[in-house]
């Protein structure tokens, strides 16, 4: 990376995020991924960073999007969604990557049902971001920013 580029962050979205907005608003609120993408851009462009926004409901997609992230990328924010407690390999993707990790969870999963509320993702996040919103995002990359300049 040379002194003028700026540091790109991928963000990662799991399976149903791209129904945000749309599936049970009363949990997750009334923002879209596509919202959140553009406050994500807005949030980034503030903080001298560029971002990489992506979403599949497939496991495998998402564990070749931490691997590309690995090889361009200054670090990763990621919402696992339902991977969150099943995915070792996952896991296993993000702590490979050898890059800063930010967790992040639109509710606050130690409030809901108990089988959501272990995370394999954590093993490998340097923050956890959870329970405040689409907003989550934005804190996430603040923190990020903090931890590029700082790496």
């Amino acid at each position: 990376m040379t002194e003028t580029s700026q540091a790109i962050v991928m963000i990662v979205n799991g399976p149903n995020l791209n129904l945000l907005g749309k599936r049970e608003p009363h949990i997750y609120g009334s923002a879209t991924l596509a919202d959140v993408e553009a406050s994500c851009t807005v949030t980034a462009a503030e903080l001298g960073l560029e971002i990489d926004f992506r979403q599949s409901n497939h496991e495998g997609v998402i564990i070749d999007l931490v691997q590309e992230a690995r090889e361009r990328c200054a670090g990763i924010i990621i919402n696992p969604a339902g991977l969150t407690t099943t995915s070792i390999a996952l896991l296993d993707a993000l702590l490979a990557a050898e890059l800063p990790v930010i967790e992040v969870h639109i509710t606050n999963i130690h409030r809901r049902e108990e089988f959501r509320h272990n995370s394999y993702v954590s093993k490998a996040a340097d923050t956890v971001i959870m329970g405040a919103g689409t907003q989550g995002y934005e804190l996430a990359l603040r923190r990020m920013a903090t931890l590029v300049s700082a790496g």
